[in-house]
């Protein structure tokens, strides 16, 4: 086929994917053999990765592989022989008639729920349409009757910072109190203004980076929060007719207000946090901060309730993949109505900051060559790099391993570090996966193919609660 000599997955030299942004892509070969192996140029046609046989399904084999943005070009070699499938897209290439396909931006519109890639071929269990409304009924009612007051803890601490405070300051004590946000409080207004968070500190760590920054380093010494957060306002254009800043209202809740209006609160919003702040007076003066409200804590009163009458409720005994839920690996030449990407370790600290932001995710796995997951980088690991004075660094030049190690007491390798990151698998209950959502600082949950760890999809809090209340 390609002449006596011609191996692609000899010929072509490496392509390094240091650095760039990678999208897990699903191959699957339904033609039968012995041993299945598939190649590319993704992986610059060096490695040929094997392919699993697809239980139940001994003619179905499958693989996935991280592939950085474009057009490629793959094969499959199968007992010895290489061959392409003639079903998928097709043409004359170097080596022979070659598959092809492009990895496109991500559209904006919201599509129907697919299958993932992951469980094709796999018997779907359902419920019917009149026990999913009678559950998502029950959950909401059970929001609805149920307030704030049971969210607040027996004691604890909550941090608020003055909003003229320095900027730098106020980074190091996020990073000393193991915190990734805080309220923000206006002594001259009397009243809470805003929240400082690690958005704001990627923000101003891209800023830095800038050439064409007009705030530097020393500048951090004694710009205060409040100038930043005004200065960022005039860069968004939310400024009145007169040029003035538009000040934002403060997303808050109190505690006598109802779980499922808080909840909704948090999806319309886009924000992790919510501050839970009560005044006695009927003017709101002289508020109290009594917590800061996540939905992680919402969803743990949930489960409470249901756990011990879960049978009675068909939903939750779903397994995820037989529900509209989450980001899956898309297959090849499957668009995906939402972006799913990954890091290896030697990304670079930029790329990753970029992506948190554009991708407006909380946390992006980090993954290893056989594209098993590592470790994970997220929001809250960023008030870390206000430890190792990350702003004097060249953000192109610092890996994400390296930004990682600033969060950590020790320089080993990379290690499983169940208290960082939560993994489930993609036959997990609904009722499993809400458990570990629930747990403190989890805002997601990894899906991983189960001996290999190798990522299938992400599930976030955020899903979780739009599913719950349709």
């Amino acid at each position: 086929m390609f002449g006596s000599d011609r191996n692609p997955a000899r010929d072509a030299g490496r392509v390094s994917t240091a650095g760039m942004v990678l999208l897990p892509i699903q191959f699957t070969w339904p033609y039968g053999g012995d041993d299945v192996s598939i190649s590319g140029s993704f992986n610059g046609w060096t490695e040929l990765v094997r392919m699993s046989q697809v239980e139940g399904c001994p003619n179905v084999f499958k693989a996935v592989c991280a592939v950085p943005h474009g057009s490629h070009e793959y094969k499959f070699f199968v007992d010895g022989e290489w061959r392409h499938d003639e079903q998928q897209p097709h043409r004359n290439g170097e080596y022979g008639i070659v598959n092809t396909f492009d990895t496109l931006p991500v559209p904006a519109e919201v599509s129907q729920h697919q299958i993932p890639a992951v469980i094709l071929n796999q018997t779907i269990p359902r419920i019917s349409e009149e026990d999913l409304r009678a559950s998502r009924y029950q959950i909401s009612a059970f929001l609805a009757a149920h307030t704030v007051y049971e969210l607040l803890p027996e004691s604890g601490k909550v941090v608020a910072l003055a909003v003229d405070l320095p900027v730098k300051q106020a980074f190091h004590i996020l990073a000393e109190q193991g915190i990734p946000v805080a309220p923000l409080w206006d002594f001259y207004k009397g009243k809470f203004v805003g929240v400082i968070s690690a958005s704001d500190f990627i923000l101003i760590l891209r800023q830095l980076g800038n050439h064409g920054s007009t705030l530097t380093e020393e500048e951090l010494e004694t710009h205060t929060i409040s100038a930043w957060k005004e200065g960022k306002a005039r860069r968004n254009g939310q400024v009145d007719g007169h040029g003035r800043p538009i000040p934002r209202h403060l997303i808050f809740a109190g505690p006598g207000d109802n779980l499922k209006d808080v909840a909704l609160k948090f999806l319309q919003n886009g924000v992790a946090t919510i501050p839970v702040i009560h005044s006695s007076l009927e003017d709101g003066s002289f508020p109290q901060l009594l917590h800061l409200a996540s939905l992680s804590g919402i969803l743990k009163c949930v489960c409470r309730y249901f756990k011990h009458c879960s049978g009675s409720f068909p939903m939750l005994q779903l397994p995820i993949y037989a529900i509209p839920l989450g980001t899956w690996v898309p297959r090849i030449g499957e668009s995906s109505s939402r972006s799913f990407a990954m890091l290896r370790p030697t990304s670079s600290l930029s790329s990753a900051l970029n992506m948190l932001v554009q991708a407006r995710v909380s946390s992006i796995p980090i993954v290893d060559d056989n594209d098993s997951l590592l470790d994970i980088y997220s929001r809250s690991d960023i008030t870390a790099l206000a430890k190792g004075r990350v702003y004097t660094h060249n953000l192109n030049e610092m890996t994400v391993y390296q930004a990682l190690q600033l969060g950590q007491d020790s320089n080993s390798p990379y290690e499983p570090r169940t208290q960082r990151f939560q993994m489930c698998l993609h036959t997990d209950t609904l009722l499993k996966v809400m458990e570990q959502l629930a747990n403190p600082g989890v805002r997601r949950l990894v899906i991983v193919e189960a001996g290999s760890n190798r990522v299938e999809g992400i599930i976030s809090l955020s899903d979780v609660f739009r599913f719950l209340l349709g």
